[in-house]
């Protein structure tokens, strides 16, 4: 297939190295970048995956770690070699655009022959954004959502493009169970206590699945969730990806009491593709991605989340299922970041995108 813009394009794609891509487990950009790779691959361009232990995408793959270093995440010499690794190996390629998702390889984009666009997955504000800063126009950078970027208008942002999921790979599913779910990481910041206790209030159980392997999990975890389990919460590991659809399909809705300002937060178009909607806390990107009393409820305050559980009891799968079609569908992405790639080809130091 030849894309309908233009020639086909070589793109050299920088995964983190923590885990496979796709993730067999938790892992939010690890999805995304498999998503992309595919509907890259779709579109009739040539993607070079480089990353860490296995994939089974439609991509060349260079490796950088046999066994992805998962369980040192935080450490910052696995993420420094696997920078240094993919620097050696894209010398070896003859990619037209370089598609950079870990955290110090855009440190090493003035050493690469080829335009780097970068992919900001987290917050742009603080130390990752003065980081950005300094590499100025080295990098064009690509935010997940509206509120990443706002939070940070000066960097070199080329492009707004949220993130999306193979939607085909979700079931949908219309008649809901009676409990609710959270699904995440374990963090004050994911809201897991908020969450038991809102399900509590509107008289629900409350399914929790959440990646517990760093320290910082296990605080959180003995903290705020284990006194709150019992009868009415109930803890079932972390779910893998067929784990993870078979709960998203059948919750009542998905409680995503955020505390912060997440800048996308993958889990909530997952659960809006298998027809389940979103109860949440206004925070980020949830504005942008949970349309309010169609697909879920966007409240305030924690106090107003028991109601909106209740509510959402009555609104209609279908249109969840639509809307992630709609917009956060692999095509619409992958569509997306080709014109970011050609429009940063074209007028290097002049790109940016509305």
């Amino acid at each position: 297939m030849i894309p309908a813009s233009g020639r086909p394009l070589h793109i050299a794609m920088i995964a983190p190295p923590w885990l496979d891509v796709p993730p067999r487990g938790y892992g939010g950009i690890e999805e995304m970048v498999a998503c992309l790779v595919s509907g890259l691959a779709e579109l009739g361009h040539e993607v070079t995956l480089i990353g860490a232990g296995r994939t089974t995408l439609p991509a060349k793959f260079l490796c950088t770690y046999p066994n992805p270093p998962s369980g040192r995440i935080g450490d910052p010499l696995p993420d420094l070699l696997h920078a240094a690794r993919s620097l050696n190996l894209l010398a070896d390629l003859d990619a037209d655009i370089v598609h950079d998702h870990s955290l110090a390889g855009p440190l090493t984009a003035a050493g690469r022959g080829a335009p780097t666009v970068v992919t900001c997955h987290a917050a742009s504000h603080g130390e990752l954004g003065a980081c950005y800063r300094e590499l100025g126009e080295g990098i064009s950078l690509v935010a997940i959502s509206d509120a990443q970027r706002n939070r940070a208008p000066d960097l070199n942002w080329v492009a707004t493009v949220h993130n999306a999921l193979n939607v085909g790979t979700f079931p949908f599913r219309e008649d809901k169970e009676d409990w609710v779910l959270w699904l995440g990481r374990f963090s004050p910041d994911k809201g897991p206590h908020l969450a038991i206790d809102a399900a509590r209030d509107a008289g629900r159980h409350i399914m929790l699945a959440g990646k517990l392997s760093e320290p910082p999990e296990h605080a959180c975890f003995e903290e705020y969730v284990r006194p709150r389990l019992g009868s009415e919460a109930t803890y079932v590991g972390e779910a893998d990806a067929a784990l993870k659809r078979e709960l998203l399909a059948a919750a009542r809705c998905l409680v995503f009491p955020i505390q912060w300002e997440e800048p996308f937060g993958m889990v909530m178009i997952e659960a809006m593709a298998c027809g389940t909607p979103v109860v949440a806390l206004g925070r980020g990107a949830v504005p942008e991605i949970v349309v309010d009393g169609r697909t879920g409820f966007v409240v305030e305050t924690a106090a107003e989340l028991p109601a909106a559980i209740e509510a959402a009891g009555r609104l209609d799968p279908a249109a969840c299922r639509e809307h992630v079609e709609r917009h956060f569908s692999l095509e619409t992405m992958a569509a997306a970041y080709e014109e970011v790639y050609r429009r940063v080809l074209a007028a290097p130091g002049d790109h940016a995108l509305d």
